[in-house]
């Protein structure tokens, strides 16, 4: 499916004693579509939208960089949606 706008994984490193408050943080920023506490390499795990990259800059470099315990962030950007909510082929096994 082709997309629209600009979709992005931003894996984030966070200081372990402002994890709570990055998290709150994060859910207030519209752009952020999901967002997970993960184990492993990264702390935090967002899947975050803009209409292009110079919004998704500055959405990064002015928002999400500039929180408070926020260490720093590896982006992925989306190329191409196989399966998920934005193809409709995202339905869980068991859902009616």
């Amino acid at each position: 499916m082709k997309l629209t706008g600009l979709l992005a994984f931003v894996d984030i490193f966070v200081e372990s004693a402002a994890l709570d408050d990055v998290v709150q943080a994060l859910t207030q920023i519209p752009n952020v579509e999901e967002l997970y506490e993960v184990s492993g390499e990264f702390d935090i795990v967002t899947l975050v939208s803009a209409a292009d990259i110079e919004e998704f800059r500055d959405l990064l470099k002015n928002k999400i960089l500039k929180i408070k315990g926020v260490r720093s962030t590896v982006t992925s950007l989306a190329l191409h949606v196989h399966k998920g909510p934005r193809t409709g082929n995202g339905a869980r096994a068991g859902a009616q």
